[in-house]
């Protein structure tokens, strides 16, 4: 067998036999010490909560579903962060070549070296005897050469750093998808958001207008006592300043309602238009509303698996920056035409030349660099895993805190109901009242007042409310599943 192949393969077997000495270790996930509940959360009863339910299951109004596929297509920012996951798999294919040879091809190459008599050599002697010509002695051919060639350098992954790389890049990869699936569920929780917004200021401008008309009338009332003599004209200067309260909160709300019109539509990716409604509130969500136990939550968040995903890739990196400390086998082959004369170019086989050269190579003295590299390396491994943990005990803490906050919500809303109830009772008890003579206008308007407020309150709460449970849905990470 020749000894060049004889060579080659050697060094194959050896990469074979050093490739289980790959620098760095493996991922490990560092140990969080989860809660098994949340805060004052009994254990919930369905581990994946409603974190796993599809957003098309969720949100079950069909306009609602039909703008957030609309944002999902068109957002420029979902558009970019799909360009983004194209980036990083031309990254990932381009680290999985690195296995492979680099080979170079010279297509041709032709070069001529001048010198003159005081030149320490002379020309060539054979091009000027196959040329049938005299060299002169200024300005005569010292080298001629007409090649072509091709070229292979082979890097050989002893230490594992090629691999390490790619383990690197792949986490990256992963990463910037679970990026995409965060946006993805953010931008599903603030149309949502934005468009149960929009439905609260239709109901606050439908109770606006319907108490500018009982202030209409009561305004009419008093108008009647006040020419019967029976009441004075700071009766009609007090219920008119009533009713033009009552009258303000409606451009204020129309006003309202255009600007969260056109931030659905812009989220939408599309211009500033009217939207498309229902016209109440409707039920949107399961009857489940468990949130799932955190160590499901911890695998279910996209910003939480990208956090991991980044430590995979850190923790891969240090592998790399070991693995630059150790000898680097090179092999390197080239092969191709080389002559003096163009003529004889593609002489086969007079002009054909080829080497083999393997080469293995150490760093000795870098001033520190390789050394400073590995040392960094590690402590970016630290760092990425505070992030991790940080970004675990964030997002235990946001749920802890929206479970609270719907529990207490839904508390509020029932007093909230209770206490629109008895305003309203109120309002027509005074209106009966001072219709027979048993009830001043100040009663009246007071009622009224009363009654808006409580009103206004009452879908207020219920905004907080709707709002509370996308926000539960979009911390326990749902929204992203395509």
């Amino acid at each position: 067998m020749n000894k060049r192949f004889q060579i080659a393969i050697i060094a194959i077997m050896a990469s074979v036999i050093f490739h289980a000495c790959r620098m760095g270790k493996d991922y490990q996930r560092p140990e969080l010490n989860l809660p098994e509940t949340y805060r004052d959360q009994g254990l919930a009863a369905d581990s994946a909560g409603i974190g796993s339910i599809h957003w098309k299951d969720f949100f079950r109004d069909s306009l609602l579903r039909n703008i957030i596929d609309t944002a999902l297509v068109y957002n420029h920012d979902m558009r970019k962060a799909y360009t983004n996951i194209r980036i990083a798999d031309q990254q990932v294919r381009q680290g999985r070549a690195q296995y492979l040879p680099e080979v170079d091809a010279t297509i041709a190459s032709m070069s001529r070296q001048f010198r003159s008599e005081n030149f320490y050599s002379g020309p060539t002697a054979k091009y000027y005897e196959q040329t049938g010509k005299t060299a002169p002695d200024n300005m005569y051919t010292y080298t001629p050469q007409n090649s072509s060639s091709i070229s292979l350098s082979w890097e050989l992954d002893i230490w594992g750093k090629i691999s390490r790389q790619n383990e690197a890049t792949f986490a990256r990869y992963l990463e910037t998808d679970e990026a995409r699936k965060l946006l993805q569920t953010q931008l599903i929780a603030n149309i949502a958001e934005g468009y149960y917004n929009l439905l609260m200021l239709d109901a606050q401008l439908v109770v606006a207008q319907r108490n500018l008309q009982l202030s209409d009338s009561t305004l009419r009332m008093v108008k009647l006592q006040r020419d019967a003599g029976q009441l004075t004209s700071l009766a009609i200067q007090q219920t008119e300043s009533q009713q033009l309260e009552a009258a303000s909160l409606v451009p204020q709300l129309k006003k309202q309602i255009v600007v969260q019109e056109n931030s659905i539509q812009v989220l939408a990716g599309r211009y500033p238009d009217s939207v498309r409604r229902a016209a109440a509130v409707k039920e949107f969500i399961a009857d489940s509303v468990s949130s799932g136990i955190p160590l499901y939550m911890v695998g279910n968040r996209p910003d939480v698996r990208a956090a991991e995903l980044e430590l995979r890739a850190v923790n891969a990196e240090v592998g790399v920056a070991q693995a630059y400390r150790y000898p680097t086998l090179t092999i390197d082959a080239t092969g191709g035409l080389n002559s003096l004369l163009a003529s004889n170019w593609v002489d086969v086989p007079g002009s054909l030349f080829g080497s083999l050269l393997g080469s293995i190579t150490q760093p000795v003295f870098s001033r520190r660099k390789l050394k400073t590299r590995f040392e960094i390396a590690k402590l970016e491994r630290e760092k990425a895993e505070l992030d991790f943990q940080q970004t675990v005990l964030n997002a235990v803490s946001e749920i802890s805190s929206t479970l609270a906050t719907l529990e207490n919500l839904e508390e509020e809303y029932r007093i909230a109901a209770r206490r629109v109830q008895v305003a309203q009772l109120g309002t027509k008890q005074a209106g009966m009242l001072f219709k027979a003579g048993l009830a001043t206008y100040l009663e009246v308007i007071n009622a009224q007042r009363n009654a808006i407020s409580s009103e206004l309150n009452l879908v207020g709460v219920q905004q907080q409310l709707i709002l509370a449970r996308v926000e539960l849905y979009r911390a326990l990470g749902g929204g992203w599943k395509s």
